[in-house]
């Protein structure tokens, strides 16, 4: 496995960009992984494999009758899932996540998993599931399971095979098929659910139920594996995204593995915002070249050949209604079109981080430095019981380098434990480190907002408050009282609202995109900020006029509310400039 690990740093063995990324946050996290209460057991690590080498037999294909002796990647995966653990003794990966192309072991792996689990994981009354959409499919991983223990004599005499089932009487545990087709995913105490093609599942329902079962378990692990789907609102998708956001470090989340494979899009496409190779693009990774497709097929030439793979190009190519499959199955395509407006490289570059300083710190440092400067804000009121943003926008001015974006962030607390919950996002680590300020109760709380501004109007000289009209009025009629005006002669404090249409949005939305690529502003690397310019779409009209485009899914855990406020702050700026300057003109 450390040869696995060193050839892909090294580049011996071509992987995609997120593979890489998580080999070497394991890497990393063997010389950090201890501040955090992280530690890394070869020995456990060992075991598992050599419980695949040992007691593990394929019992069908070219390999039946062979030990399950795993490729490096699947060591990797084993050694990831069962060597890393906390403090505490228990491991440390409560949820996995593997996408990978057709035919490269993924399901005989999760199998392999669920007898570990079962007979040698040392838990007493385990319940481990095969967890699909539907009866049928659950059964294709469990199947492979009962084939594997039926292949050998020593799990034959340590485990019972039954109709659908198959049991330890010694640890009174077991492990079944499962579906959402009847009401059997409530109730469950699940030690290990292996999630099947999840790019198959309709809604987040399967996932949750198992979820949910695990919470009276020390050491429960959530395995999805699955192909690249094709629709960008779907359970899948959250799933692939959330792991990029992860190994792209823009969420942390230590209980979470990912091994995502895919083609790569150049570095100069990556930094527009393209996380696949772009169509037209030479420098792009080209899924008909046979040189990269090991990225997207790791266990290529051991069960998927060459010579099929190619096969399956080459009638893609001959019949243009297979291209969306293959590209989609076999190289790990998303094949429904969005391309994010902001890459994370060219975020990172505007963090405006002092060396070895950490946002905290950097946002303390601004409240001081930024003391009575000028600023427009701009603010986007979640609905009621969703995240509200302000963000105020400080441009460039005598003793300051580059425009600061300074952002607040408001949520009810009961929707901060949803969120936390139910999307993974880490609303209550933002919470508290001090980037998301949370009001009791259920609803969004606009006194606890209407005083943060006011106190921030008197910290700060706001010249104009931006906002989305919609929502907004009796928000608005409370500022006025407070000493914000809406004549367009108010030399501060003015309120402004600001449509949301093309032509509107437009020139700020321009503006802020042009400062990122150049990188000409700071951000401080602010966590909830980063996690919505990583959410942030653009989409433009035939005339070419752009503006921010949120998910069309009300419950998506995707958000982009503090990026709207930020372009708003820019126009609130932009309507008050303290200095000429030179317009900015975006081809």
């Amino acid at each position: 496995m450390a040869r696995y690990c060193l050839d892909v740093l090294t580049g011996n063995i071509p992987v995609g960009r997120l593979v890489f990324l998580s080999v070497e946050r394991h890497v990393r996290d063997l010389i950090e992984g201890q501040k955090r209460g992280l530690c890394y057991d070869d020995a456990a690590a060992a075991y598992v494999i050599e419980f695949f080498e040992n007691f593990l037999v394929f019992a069908e294909g070219e390999h039946a009758g062979k030990p399950f002796i795993p490729s490096p990647w699947q060591q990797f995966v084993l050694a990831m899932l069962f060597g890393w653990k906390t403090a505490d003794g228990f491991r440390r990966f409560r949820t996995a996540y593997l996408e990978i192309g057709k035919g490269n072991g993924k399901s005989p792996l999760a199998a392999g998993i669920l007898l570990f689990m079962l007979i040698a994981d040392g838990e007493e009354s385990a319940e481990i599931y095969s967890a699909a959409v539907t009866k049928d499919q659950a059964k294709i991983l469990f199947r492979d399971a009962e084939n594997m223990r039926t292949a050998s004599s020593w799990l034959r005499q340590k485990i019972a095979a039954h109709r659908n089932n198959l049991s330890v009487a010694s640890t009174a545990s077991f492990a079944r098929p499962i579906s959402s087709e009847k009401r059997g995913l409530d109730g469950k105490r699940v030690h290990c659910a292996l999630i099947d093609e999840l790019h198959e599942h309709p809604s987040d329902v399967v996932v949750n139920k198992m979820r949910a079962g695990t919470k009276g378990r020390r050491q429960a692990l959530i395995f999805m594996i699955t192909n690249s789907g094709f629709d960008r609102e779907t359970v899948c998708y959250y799933q692939h995204e959330y792991s990029r956001k992860v190994l792209d470090a823009i969420i942390e989340a230590d209980a979470h593995f990912a091994y995502v494979c895919h083609l790569d899009a150049c570095e100069e496409c990556q930094a527009n915002g393209y996380t696949q190779p772009k169509e037209g693009c030479n420098n792009c990774d080209s899924w008909l070249d046979q040189d990269v497709w090991i990225k997207a097929n790791p266990n290529l030439g051991v069960s998927i050949g060459v010579k099929y793979l190619d096969e399956q190009v080459q009638e893609a190519v001959a019949m243009p209604s297979k291209e969306g499959i293959v590209r989609r199955l076999n190289l790990c395509f998303w094949t429904q079109g969005e391309k994010r407006a902001i890459g994370a490289v060219a975020w990172a570059r505007c963090s405006g981080l002092a060396r070895e300083e950490d946002p905290v710190a950097w946002r303390a440092r601004q409240f001081e430095q930024l003391r009575g400067r000028n600023c427009g804000a701009g603010m986007d009121l979640g609905s009621t019981d969703d995240m509200t943003s302000v963000v105020y926008f400080f441009d460039r001015q005598p003793g300051v380098a580059k425009p600061i974006v300074l952002p607040f962030f408001y949520a009810p607390e009961e929707s901060v434990a949803l969120r936390t919950q139910r999307d993974r996002i880490p609303y209550e680590m933002w919470r508290q480190l001090g980037f998301l300020k949370v009001t009791p109760g259920q609803v969004r709380d606009d006194d606890f907002i209407r005083k943060d501004i006011n106190d921030c109007a008197r910290l700060f000289n706001v010249k104009e408050l931006r906002f989305d009209p919609h929502r907004v009025l009796l928000l608005l009629n409370q500022l006025q009282g407070d000493g914000f005006s809406v004549e367009s002669n108010a030399h501060r404090n003015r309120l402004e609202g600001h449509q949301q249409g093309f032509i509107s949005m437009h020139d700020p939305t321009s503006r802020v995109l042009t400062m990122i690529k150049n990188g000409d502003f700071e951000h401080g690397n602010n966590p909830v900020l980063t996690w919505m310019a990583d959410n942030l779409v653009i989409v433009a009209d035939a005339a070419g006029n752009q503006k921010p485009v949120k998910p069309s899914n009300p419950s998506s855990p995707k958000k982009i509310d503090g990026m709207v406020a930020f372009i708003l702050a820019t126009a609130a700026m932009d309507a008050h400039p303290v200095t000429a300057r030179p317009r900015v003109h975006v081809v």
